[in-house]
């Protein structure tokens, strides 16, 4: 990730607007705040992608708290389908031009987080498999620069994860999606945290998708319940909830349990008033260590 910031940062001059991907399922923690920082005041045409496996309610409550700020544009695309992402040219022209730009060939620098859909976006919009897409992290390792019209390019770039999401649920919301990879977090750790969700949020798509009586019981119990269903057991008929939890993260990303969108405005709110405290709290900590280290070598 530190190789992949420098290339961002050297590369700036030749950009001129930035193309930053966002998945649609977790809208604010898809958003690397790394990014803000790199591009200043350079342009900004957010893409949210995956809409089709997302909350088309929420899908609209987002582009309207994106849309809030003076100059923000946002563009939700199902790139699976190719819809709406041929309008990114444009719109990334319009900015560019607001932004008091003047040249007939503009650059736009893709970026987002890993597994966003930022090579899938380019070869919609080259007509054409111009860069290795998969369904998992790290699969773009360079830059590359590529011309889809006369006048407009894209600079493709890897990835780039922050390297400390200080927020814990947004840490589990990028793994049940798939932007870290499975081998960071327990396959049951992210299970739990996402049947947690679906039971209070969307329990009757868990009751249909794995034919249970009823959520009424703790997230174990449940996993445990899906991995009988399926047949995920070990030797003495014991359930073997790694094997349950891929089953349920498989069906997650795939959108066999429902267009499902991860957390909501309000919740981010919450949750980075809690983020803020525990900030401050960790700087208070960090700087009585300090008046006591000083005070023992005084």
């Amino acid at each position: 990730m530190n190789k992949a910031s420098k290339e961002i940062r050297e590369a700036l001059p030749r950009v001129d607007v930035f193309i930053e991907l966002l998945d649609g399922r977790i809208p604010f923690s898809s958003a690397n705040p790394m990014l803000a920082h790199l591009r200043g005041s350079k342009p900004c045409l957010r893409v949210m992608t995956k809409t089709d496996l997302s909350d088309p309610a929420l899908n609209e409550v987002w582009q309207g708290f994106y849309e809030s700020s003076p100059g923000a544009r946002i563009l939700p695309a199902d790139l699976r389908h190719g819809r709406s992402a041929a309008r990114a040219p444009g719109l990334c022209r319009k900015l560019y031009l607001a932004n008091g730009g003047s040249r007939e060939r503009i650059t736009a620098m893709v970026v987002g987080i890993p597994n966003v859909g930022k090579s899938t976006l380019i070869n919609r919009l080259a007509g054409r498999a111009v860069t290795r897409t998969g369904n998992q992290p790290a699969v773009t390792r360079q830059q590359q620069f590529i011309e889809i019209q006369p006048g407009f390019v894209l600079l493709d770039t890897p990835g780039l994860m922050w390297p400390n999401v200080e927020n814990r649920n947004a840490g589990y919301r990028l793994a049940v999606t798939g932007a870290i990879r499975d081998t960071a977090i327990s396959h049951v750790e992210i299970a739990l945290f996402a049947v947690g969700y679906l039971k209070d949020n969307h329990a009757s798509n868990l009751i249909e998708r794995y034919r249970l009586a009823g959520v009424e019981m703790a997230e174990q119990e449940i996993l445990t319940a899906v991995g009988r269903r399926r047949g995920c057991l070990a030797a003495g008929g014991r359930v073997d909830l790694d094997r349950a939890a891929k089953v349920v993260i498989a069906d997650i990303r795939d959108g066999r349990l429902g267009r499902i969108t991860w957390e909501t405005p309000a919740m981010i709110e919450a949750e980075m008033i809690e983020v803020k405290r525990t900030r401050e709290e960790k700087a208070r900590s960090k700087t009585e260590r300090r008046k006591k280290w000083k005070s023992a070598r005084s």
